[in-house]
């Protein structure tokens, strides 16, 4: 990527249910192939990495939980579904359900249309899915974050 990427600060939820599946998000966008990631988003001024967390989790799930402590971080560069080049500083945090029920009805426009389907997956399905999942490395994420079995 060139060297004039913003700067992008999001925090990122690793939401696993007591069944031990992850919840993801597909995404289609049409300058892209469809695409599965975990829920987050960008942090907003003035607002903190867990701020950015719990609120995430609410729009995007409607569970409104307290993420806890960051478990992971990760620097990225990508191009965002609006297309701007980014340089993103991502937290992650580990969420844990009993309840798998999600509602999405606090997603935002951008998110009705791009964000078209979401489901748990149990590890097996992530390693084995024919579209791309981010990050790239989950499965070894959640088994040293979550201990997710393989």
């Amino acid at each position: 990527m060139s060297d004039s990427l913003t700067a992008r600060p999001a925090s990122r939820i690793l939401l696993v249910d007591d069944m031990g599946r992850t919840l993801l998000f597909r995404f289609d966008v049409d300058d892209r192939p469809p695409f599965w990631c975990t829920p987050g988003g960008a942090v907003d001024p003035g607002e903190s990495y867990l701020e950015c967390a719990r609120r995430e989790l609410l729009e995007e799930t409607g569970i409104d939980a307290d993420p806890g402590d960051e478990v992971a971080r990760r620097q990225i560069e990508f191009v965002t579904i609006e297309g701007v080049p980014v340089s993103a500083d991502e937290r992650y945090f580990l969420v844990r359900v009993e309840d798998a029920a999600i509602d999405t009805a606090r997603h935002t426009e951008l998110e009705q249309r791009v964000m078209t389907q979401w489901r748990w997956f149990a590890p097996d399905e992530i390693a084995s899915w024919p579209e791309r999942i981010y990050p790239e490395d989950l499965i070894e994420l959640l088994q040293t974050i979550a201990g997710v079995p393989a």
